[in-house]
């Protein structure tokens, strides 16, 4: 794709020109990108390199520092699992094993139906219902593997 033709929303656009000045901008302006397409496309990246000058590597290099940014697209619901000392010492890694089992996907892998993926994150700030997992915007928290089947055949139903 020729990169000089990929256009940014308009809203996206204006968001990058108000904040392209800015001290510490980069995080805000990817911030915002993700939460427009989901994750960082390439493409988008390297729009946002030209657009305000700032090389492609150095950008990569915070996409890739940072745990939050992805940089392939997400499934439709993503299961958050914490790996936190709380949720950690609690089962969440058997959460995590036994997601993968349920939806057959490995590491960042993304379902064959698109609809899940799943994320190791290290804290949902949620210690006292350890292990917590998020699917979305909703906290499920005290969770066993058993409850996994029916927790995620409801988003199978959306």
């Amino acid at each position: 794709m020729d990169v000089s033709t990929y256009e940014f929303s308009t809203e996206l656009a204006d968001f990058i020109t108000e904040w392209k000045e800015r001290p510490g901008s980069l995080i805000m302006m990817l911030h915002r990108i993700q939460e427009e397409y989901g994750y960082i496309p390439r493409e988008a990246a390297e729009k946002l390199s030209l657009t305000v000058g700032i090389p492609l590597a150095k950008i990569y290099g915070v996409i890739t520092f940072y745990h939050f940014f992805k940089t392939s697209k997400p499934g439709k619901h993503r299961i958050a699992i914490c790996l936190g000392t709380a949720c950690y010492l609690r089962g969440a890694q058997d959460l995590i094993e036994e997601s993968q089992s349920i939806l057959n996907i490995k590491g960042d892998e993304i379902t064959d139906d698109g609809l899940f993926n799943i994320d190791a994150v290290r804290c949902l700030g949620c210690c006292g219902l350890a292990p917590v997992l998020m699917i979305d915007d909703e906290v499920y928290g005290k969770v066993g593997k058993e409850q996994l089947p029916e927790i995620i055949a409801t988003y199978r139903a959306l």
